[in-house]
């Protein structure tokens, strides 16, 4: 698996591999701009320390990437990648996990069934866009533990890295799909009863779910729509709303608004309840959140801890 960076930059890699997947830790130590970056396969990257800004020749509107947020590269997609805060005292830190696309496919094939928009696996590229994610606690837990053991000599290392791959892969590709479901939701909520439940609880985030009266809504027994329901988006509608709920509060939070208000508009009781789920979900308090997106304030840190 090689990475192919087309332009030269003061930077170094360590680098642990294993079978059909390789993890990565880049530091780079001089302000660039415009770099371009290719990989052969499938890239996760997570930053650590500092800031990228990034953009691809297909969609020219940059994305920033702070710590606690991670992309999807495709295979053979190229990006242009700035670097704006790196310097030879505060390195910018990313870590990428390459995955080879026989990996990614074989998982797929495994999930097919439940997730329905991989029916045509050849023409859904993982990847494509960028896709940009922030943290959960879970997710920041499972690359603490793949850091470990790609590290690591234990005489199970591979079948063990296997496994948190097939992980990563997994909630990488329930995390495309729930956005897909919720975007085509919006445009087609009359398509079928999965279409109409999601439509409903979106339209509804700041109310208490009250779920018979969502599966009246839809037309289904109650045990019946939960099997439906946790098939196709692997949680139930009480927390998928939850979910929605903090991924709505965070967006309006890096656009600066009052936490306290946020938090009872999205129908949390107080806000201390509210910042007790942000910090369990996102794996910091909304404060902290906040201020990674007032770049005047600061350099933006990060670890695996």
């Amino acid at each position: 698996m090689s990475i192919n960076i087309l332009k030269p930059l003061i930077e170094d890699k360590i680098s642990f591999s294993a079978n059909n997947s390789e993890l990565s830790v880049y530091n780079t130590y001089e302000a660039s701009s415009q770099v371009r970056f290719q990989a052969d396969e499938l890239l996760f990257g997570a930053m650590l320390i500092g800031r990228k800004v990034m953009q691809t020749q297909n969609i020219r509107e940059k994305q920033i990437f702070l710590p606690h947020e991670s992309y999807i590269i495709a295979p053979n997609e190229i990006v242009e990648i700035d670097f704006p805060e790196a310097t030879l005292d505060t390195p910018t830190k990313c870590l990428v996990v390459e995955i080879s696309k026989e990996k990614v496919r074989a998982i797929s094939e495994r999930l097919s069934d439940s997730l329905p928009m991989l029916e045509d696996i050849n023409h859904w590229q993982l990847g494509q866009p960028v896709l940009h994610t922030h943290h959960t606690t879970e997710t920041q837990q499972l690359l603490y533990r793949l850091t470990k053991l790609f590290s690591e000599n234990d005489p199970d290392r591979q079948i063990l890295i296997d496994l948190h791959v097939s992980e990563l892969i997994i909630r990488l590709l329930r995390h495309k799909t729930r956005d897909f479901l919720l975007s085509y939701c919006t445009a087609n909520p009359e398509t079928d009863r999965l279409m109409a439940s999601l439509n409903w609880i979106r339209n509804n985030l700041s109310k208490p779910l009250d779920v018979n009266k969502l599966c009246r809504h839809v037309g289904m027994s109650r045990s019946r729509f939960y099997v439906e329901f946790k098939k196709k988006l692997a949680c139930s509608p009480v927390e998928l709303q939850q979910q929605l709920r903090l991924q709505r509060a965070a967006d309006r939070i890096k656009q600066g608004e009052a936490i306290t208000t946020i938090s009872y508009e999205l129908g949390f009781n107080n806000p201390s309840h509210f910042c007790q789920r942000f910090k369990g979900f996102f794996g910091c308090t909304a404060t902290a959140f906040r201020q990674r997106y007032q770049i005047d304030e600061g350099k933006n840190t990060s670890t695996l801890d």
